[in-house]
C-alpha cells in the first residue's frame, strides 16, 4: 500500500508521562498525521500505549532513520536523552518536534539547536501553553498595544507534587532533568512571560529544595527580572504548595492590567472598562500532572506540520527554548556545563 503523500508522517520516541496527551492529538489529527511507529524503552508499556491509541510500534529508532518517508520525528525522552537522538534525526534528514526542555544544559541545547541549523531541518519545541485561547488573548492584548508599554510582569506557579512524583529514578535530577521546578514545570510560564516582554538584561535569582521533597534539584525558585524594554519582572515556581493552585501570570502596562489565573483571564483598564475571557484549558498544577486538555497539544501539532508544508520556521523554535534555557540556568547560577 502505498503512503498518503498528503499526510505529514510521524514517528513517537518515547511513550511515558509526555506522550498521552499527544497521542490523543495525534488521533485527533488522523486526516493530516500518519504515526508510522512508536518506539520506547519498556517493550511492555510500548505495547500497552500503541494498543490504547492504535499506533503500530516501530522496529527501532535506526530503522526510523532509514525509512525515507518518515517526516517528522516527535521525541518524547527524557530531557538527557535529546541531544544524541537530535543529532541522529537531523543527520538523517528528519524534522525534529522536541518535548521541552531541549536538553540537561545550555551547552549541550546549543549544540542541538545548532546542528538542526546545519541540517536545515525544522525544529520545533513543545511549549504548548502559547496555544491555549487565553494566553493568545493575552499575547494579543500586550503586543497589540492595548495595556501600553509594559511596566512590569509576574509569574506566580504554586503547584503541588508529592514525593512519589520525584520517587521516580532520575525525576528531579541534573544527571536526567537538568533541573527541578523551573525545568520540568515553570519553563513553560516562562516561556510565556518571554513571549510577553521580551529578552531578560538582568537577573537576580535564589532557589531551594525545600523540607516537603527528598530530590536533588529545585523544587521552590524565585527572581527579581528587568527585561531589555525597561519592564521589571518577578518570578516565584514551586512545587511544594499543597494541594497545588492555577499559575498566575499578570501584566500591567501603562493602561492597564492583565491577569490570567489558570484559564481565566481578567484584564482592566484604566478609563474603566474591563474585560474577562474563559477557556477550558487547566495546566496540572495539582497531583495529576496530566490532567489537562489535549486542545493545545492539537494546534502545535498542526503548526509545526503547516511550517514543514509551507517551508516556515514553527511558531516555536529552538531558538525560543534557547532563550528561555538561559534564563533558568540565570536563576539557578549554574554555568551548563554539564556535557
Amino acid at each position: 500500500m502505498e503512503p498518503d503523500t498528503h499526510k505529514t508522517r510521524m514517528a513517537i520516541v518515547g511513550a511515558g508521562l509526555a506522550a498521552t496527551p499527544h497521542a490523543l492529538a495525534l488521533n485527533d489529527l488522523r486526516d493530516e498525521i500518519e504515526v508510522v511507529g512508536v518506539l520506547g524503552r519498556s517493550r511492555e508499556r510500548l505495547e500497552r500505549f500503541a494498543n490504547q491509541h492504535g499506533f503500530p510500534p516501530g522496529e527501532s529508532f535506526d530503522a526510523v532513520l532509514d525509512d525515507p518517508g518518515v517526516d517528522v520525528i516527535l521525541v518524547l525522552t527524557p530531557p538527557h536523552t535529546h541531544l544524541d537522538l537530535v543529532l541522529q534525526a537531523a543527520a538523517a534528514g528528519k524534522h525534529v518536534l522536541l518535548e521541552k526542555p531541549l536538553d540537561i544544559s545550555t551547552q549541550r541545547a546549543e549544540r542541538l539547536v545548532q546542528a538542526c541549523y546545519d541540517a536545515d531541518v525544522r525544529l520545533g519545541v513543545v511549549f504548548q501553553n502559547r496555544f491555549r485561547p487565553a494566553v493568545q488573548r493575552l499575547a494579543a492584548l500586550v503586543h497589540g498595544g492595548a495595556l501600553g508599554p509594559l511596566a512590569y510582569v509576574g509569574l506566580d506557579l504554586r503547584w503541588w507534587r508529592p514525593q512519589s512524583y520525584y520517587d521516580e529514578v532520575g525525576r528531579g535530577t541534573y544527571a536526567r532533568d537538568g533541573g527541578g521546578v523551573l525545568m520540568t514545570q515553570a519553563i513553560h510560564s516562562l516561556d510565556l512571560l518571554m513571549w510577553l516582554a521580551g529578552d531578560v538584561s538582568t537577573v537576580t535569582g535564589a532557589t531551594a529544595t525545600t523540607l516537603l521533597h527528598t530530590m536533588e534539584a529545585e523544587d521552590f525558585a524565585s527572581a527579581a527580572l528587568r527585561f531589555e524594554n525597561g519592564a521589571a519582572g518577578y518570578v516565584l515556581a514551586t512545587t511544594a504548595a499543597f494541594p497545588g493552585f492555577p499559575e498566575r501570570i499578570e501584566a500591567v502596562g501603562k493602561k492597564g492590567t492583565a491577569v490570567l489565573e489558570g484559564s481565566t483571564l481578567r484584564v482592566i483598564f484604566q478609563d474603566g472598562s474591563t474585560d474577562e475571557f474563559h477557556d477550558p484549558s487547566s495546566s496540572g498544577f495539582g497531583a495529576k500532572p496530566m490532567d489537562f486538555s489535549h486542545a493545545a497539544h492539537r494546534d502545535l501539532l498542526k503548526d509545526f506540520c503547516a511550517a514543514i508544508r509551507e517551508d516556515r520556521a514553527p511558531s516555536i523554535t529552538g531558538d525560543d527554548a534557547l532563550r528561555v534555557q538561559r534564563l533558568i540556568e540565570r536563576i539557578t547560577l549554574q554555568r551548563g556545563d554539564r556535557s
